[in-house]
């Protein structure tokens, strides 16, 4: 009986919901719908492609490891899930253009507005960031310093030089002057059934030998075309504007936040973990000694989800 229960509390429910205009997924471990009587939600802000189904093995490992006392919910980045058939990708097409809801800024906004439109002002939250999402949270911290935020960690955070980095000096051609060659072929891809589809994807992974199955779906729904163009976009912009890191932001959360850099991760090198740790000695600010990959939701989303569970529970102790 106690494991036909625990499932029941491991199953999520997957929401559709039109923010700033456009269309967006929110996976929920726990409570459905927050009131004032929740204390405290776990929101995961990923990285990019922001497809929450990435992170289910670690959203359920952390909703675990705390009793399933506290909702854990991840939000998408804007127009970077399939809708359902019900709905379009944007609700207001001028609406979305107007806020460039797809881009950097767009998709702070848009965190921004889901939390004013579906979290209780006094809920206290915990803030898990991954790759960009890091840049994310600074960004919404700055630009509403009174959100309830208990503690942000910072998981492989690329929140400074982005084109200076290994992977950047790559990538930066491919998205910021070279992505429009690859939509007709994401184009053509969309249009293949499914189940071609998932063998594409685990042929492409087939190197992976500890892979979580639980990402093949998420990754065949970005080959919808308009998702992954959608994806492209915002990493254009990731390349053009993170530049600096926020000292500042950090100097005035210092206390709130924890920092995990990769000690093989070609989006932020270790340099960046040597000179932030140089910048705030007094920082919480952990190297990986796991060799964990900087995408972990492939294969080690249950063990970084244990691992963020003892960093921070002592903070809830009285929640």
């Amino acid at each position: 009986m106690e494991n036909m229960v625990t499932d029941i509390r491991d199953e999520p429910q997957t929401d559709f919901t039109y923010c700033s205009g456009a269309n967006t997924e929110v996976l929920k471990f726990g409570s459905c719908q927050l009131h004032s009587g929740h204390k405290l939600l776990f929101l995961i802000i990923p990285g990019n492609p922001g497809i929450v189904g990435f992170y289910r093995s670690f959203m359920q490992t952390l909703h675990s490891k705390f009793g399933y006392r506290h909702p854990v919910w991840a939000v998408s980045h804007a127009g970077h899930c399939v809708p359902p058939d019900s709905m379009d990708m944007v609700e207001d097409a001028s609406f979305a253009a107007e806020g460039d809801v797809f881009g950097l800024n767009g998709q702070i906004e848009h965190k921004l507005a889901f939390l004013r439109e579906h979290v209780p002002r006094e809920t206290r939250l915990v803030l898990v960031g991954h790759s960009i999402g890091c840049y994310v949270i600074l960004e919404m911290m700055k630009r509403d310093p009174d959100l309830k935020i208990l503690k942000a960690v910072m998981l492989f955070p690329t929140i400074e030089r982005m084109a200076q980095t290994p992977q950047g000096k790559v990538m930066t051609p491919v998205l910021c002057h070279m992505r429009y060659a690859a939509y007709l072929p994401l184009f053509l891809l969309s249009l293949l059934p499914d189940t071609l589809k998932s063998s594409l994807v685990k042929l492409v992974f087939g190197g992976i030998h500890s892979l979580d199955l639980s990402v093949l779906r998420p990754t065949v729904g970005l080959l919808s075309g308009d998702c992954a163009a959608n994806a492209m976009y915002m990493g254009a912009q990731e390349m053009k504007k993170v530049l600096e890191r926020d000292n500042l932001t950090i100097t005035n959360n210092l206390e709130k936040l924890i920092f995990y850099h990769g000690s093989m991760d070609h989006w932020c090198p270790v340099q960046y973990y040597h000179d932030i740790k140089r910048d705030f000695p007094r920082g919480d600010i952990r190297l990986c000694e796991k060799g964990f990959r900087h995408a972990f939701v492939l294969d080690a989303g249950r063990e970084v989800g244990r691992m963020v569970a003892e960093w921070i529970r002592g903070d809830l102790t009285n929640l």
